[in-house]
């Protein structure tokens, strides 16, 4: 049986049988992939550490017809995520992540924005980058990749550029405080600098963050309130996240 290949970033792991592993992949160009990797539990398995949360790895699957899992014959690690994960909070905000991705990618389609997005955030936070900062370039960049970003530069019912507002019910845009029907969700100021920055610039590592915490606070509630109006519910990881 032929073998096929992929680069991806493991998502997510879970038990099954005495000594086997479901994992959740994402791929660079087949999106969500899900495979059992057989004996992964056992000691000394030939998968070692390469199926560790958010570890980049060059998969080997086959696949059979009408299964929706893959088979997993091997992983080589090419790059590993593991310590920065040793610190709950960084270890939540990146299992959100993995939610959001195994929720809206489609399966065994390209995704090479979302995937260059993962990538370079976990690079970021690796690199000593601040950890919320990188949660709001996230969401905004999930956000746009999905088509799920409104402009939220100007008021929807006056046109007149937005200073600060309130998000429209159907999120998608906003009001200024004239013509806002609903004030619910504030859309702070500084959000549409944010937005511009984040289309143009890769998130920042070691350096400071070109925004204030107060003012990134305030972006990711909005960005976040986006996200669960899509996607109908709250993230399992976001209620954590807001606990901590």
């Amino acid at each position: 049986m032929p073998i096929d290949q992929a680069e991806a970033i493991v998502l997510r792991t879970m038990n099954v049988g005495d000594q086997d592993k479901i994992a959740v992949f994402f791929s660079r160009d087949r999106g969500v992939l899900r495979g059992v990797a057989k004996g992964a539990r056992k000691f000394g398995n030939r998968f070692g550490s390469s199926l560790e949360p958010m570890s980049v790895v060059r998969v080997f699957y086959y696949e059979k017809e009408r299964r929706d899992l893959v088979t997993v014959s091997g992983c080589d690690l090419l790059e590993s995520f593991f310590e920065i994960q040793a610190e709950p909070a960084t270890a939540f905000l990146l299992t959100y992540f993995a939610e959001l991705i195994e929720e809206f990618a489609p399966a065994r389609a390209r995704e090479e924005v979302l995937y260059r997005l993962l990538l370079s955030v976990l690079r970021c936070i690796k690199e000593g980058g601040d950890r919320e900062f990188a949660g709001a370039y996230f969401e905004a960049w999930f956000l746009h990749a999905n088509g799920l970003l409104p402009d939220l530069s100007g008021c929807r019912e006056c046109r007149k550029p937005l200073a600060s507002g309130w998000l429209a019910p159907r999120k998608d845009g906003a009001y200024c405080p004239t013509c806002a029907p609903l004030k619910k969700e504030e859309v702070p100021a500084e959000t549409p600098a944010f937005l511009r920055w984040a289309r143009k610039n890769p998130p920042p590592g070691v350096c400071a963050p070109p925004f204030a915490p107060a003012d990134i606070a305030g972006i990711r509630r909005t960005l976040q309130a986006m996200i669960v109006y899509h996607m109908e519910r709250e993230p399992r990881t976001l209620h954590v996240l807001k606990a901590k």
